[in-house]
């Protein structure tokens, strides 16, 4: 018995002395390595991927259009050229696929002056031009909206007094930058119809603090991306030539 006993003492301390010891993270380093011409290439991996960018490459150079103009998101105080050409595209472009898909049509589109990422140069239009005008994955949604909600739309667009493009939607402010008159399609906004509103997916889960998208009654999906409909027009236009326009005006004593 005593024997059984002093084996099973043994066997105890050998267990214990095979125990792993337990580590605990105490502290995590690192540094920024920059991305400079001091880094050296790797010969296989640029050999790797060459036969992919020259396939890039020549599908983004692929000339699409033409344009007339150099346009840029600064060119106007409350609407530019290139934003009202942006805005027109996506009704273009969106309201068919929504139409045939629900029976309706889209009312009015809003954009953001912030979704115009780069500049539209005079000459060529590529596919490229339309990544760097928008190259986030943005897609189109269309939201239906009553007039409390288009209420609070009207009230940021006035209030941000800059140029975020819109489409279909007239408006027209004081001095003060107060609403003298706001209309969609060339009507007065009526307080029991529901409007069908087209923008990004960005826009409508509150970015650039645009919480009038919700709540609403209905919302849309039609799984067509922004710069999508931008690259078809593209394709199907020879030359572009947008306008500032009277979309949305100031009018000063």
């Amino acid at each position: 018995m005593r024997f059984t006993f002093l084996i099973y003492l043994l066997y105890i301390s050998l267990f214990i002395s095979c125990k792993q010891p337990e580590y605990h993270l105490t502290k995590i380093e690192g540094k920024q390595i920059g991305i400079t011409d001091s880094l050296k290439n790797v010969s296989e991996i640029d050999s790797f991927i060459k036969p992919f960018r020259s396939h890039l490459n020549k599908d983004l150079d692929s000339v699409l259009a033409y344009s007339v103009g150099t346009y840029s998101r600064d060119d106007g105080k409350f609407n530019t050229a290139i934003g009202n050409f942006m805005a027109d595209v996506i009704y273009e472009q969106s309201n068919p696929v929504f139409k045939s898909r629900t029976g309706h049509d889209i009312d009015m589109v809003l954009l953001s002056y912030g979704s115009i990422r780069t500049i539209v140069s005079k000459g060529d239009i590529t596919t490229r031009t339309a990544f760097e005008l928008m190259p986030f994955e943005n897609n189109i949604v269309i939201v239906a909206l009553k007039k409390p909600e288009i209420d609070k739309m009207l009230e940021y667009l006035c209030k941000a007094k800059k140029a975020n493009p819109f489409s279909k939607l007239k408006l027209v402010i004081d001095q003060d930058y107060k609403l003298i008159e706001a209309t969609i399609k060339n009507h007065k906004i009526e307080e029991d119809k529901t409007y069908y509103v087209a923008t990004q997916d960005y826009l409508y889960n509150g970015g650039d603090n645009m919480t009038f998208f919700q709540p609403n009654d209905s919302l849309y999906k039609i799984d067509y991306k922004v710069r999508n409909a931008i690259i078809d027009y593209f394709k199907k236009t020879d030359t572009i030539s947008p306008t500032i326009d009277d979309r949305f005006i100031q009018i000063t004593p």
